[in-house]
């Protein structure tokens, strides 16, 4: 069973039809990116998968059940492209939040390793997230998501903010959830990171689909040097039948 399938999916905002009928599927324990330049999209599709925003068209199914279920939701993790913690709360105390809600014991051992995995200081639980800068700030909604346990991590921009070493160190830790059998979705801009750890990728611009395969595949199907350049040759020719491997 996949663990997300979308069939025809669409949304428009006014006179702007902003997806135009996507397909694609992710597999279970697979790392799916989903790749386009900003405004064309990827938030909007991860807003309509958690039932934030409703389609206009088509099916999302989320291991097989319809997404408008809550119970559907029951298996997932997420963090927002813009996460913003309740300000009030320690950083701790978000954790404690956290693990709570995703029915978790708080495992101070387990916060500690992913907390170091992650170069969060410690320390920094006892104090508010008001105090946090913006790379802090998105430590800890990855540690979040990390600590709920869940299966299904759904990851809309989960790089940004994060300098150099923080970057390294959160891919090192998703390639070891990857080995635990964990699924990742997530929307990135960032072409190399998909080069680095993902399974296949799809490619959203204009409001159409125009690759889903590995980004082996990619740089097959649109030569270049880089993953960055065969993105550009993707985008800029013409729209024709989308390459996918899985079809």
């Amino acid at each position: 069973m996949d663990s997300l399938r979308f069939e025809g999916v669409r949304k428009r905002f006014a006179s702007h039809e902003v997806l135009q009928g996507l397909s694609f599927s992710v597999r279970r324990g697979e790392f799916f990116a989903f790749v386009g330049a900003n405004g064309q999209g990827k938030t909007t599709l991860i807003k309509g998968l958690l039932d934030f925003i409703r389609m206009d068209g088509g099916q999302i199914c989320i291991h097989g059940i319809d997404h408008r279920e809550t119970r559907a939701r029951g298996g997932l993790a997420y963090l927002p492209e813009r996460f913003t913690p309740p300000y009030f709360l320690k950083g701790g105390e978000f954790l404690r939040y956290v693990t709570q809600l995703h029915r978790q014991p708080f495992d101070w051992d387990r916060v500690v390793e992913t907390l170091t995995a992650l170069d969060l200081d410690v320390a920094a639980l006892e104090q508010p997230v008001r105090s946090y800068s913006k790379g802090m700030t998105q430590k800890l909604g990855l540690a979040g998501a990390f600590l709920s346990g869940r299966e299904l991590l759904v990851l809309d921009e989960p790089m940004s903010g994060l300098d150099p070493k923080a970057r390294v160190l959160l891919k090192r830790r998703l390639l070891a959830l990857k080995g635990e059998g964990r699924t990742l979705f997530f929307s990135t801009h960032l072409l190399a990171d998909v080069e680095e750890l993902c399974d296949r990728m799809a490619i959203l611009h204009q409001g159409h689909l125009r690759f889903d395969g590995s980004p082996a595949a990619c740089r097959s199907d649109y030569p270049g040097n880089t993953l960055e350049e065969s993105f550009i040759r993707c985008i800029s020719s013409e729209r024709k039948e989308m390459s996918c491997e899985s079809a």
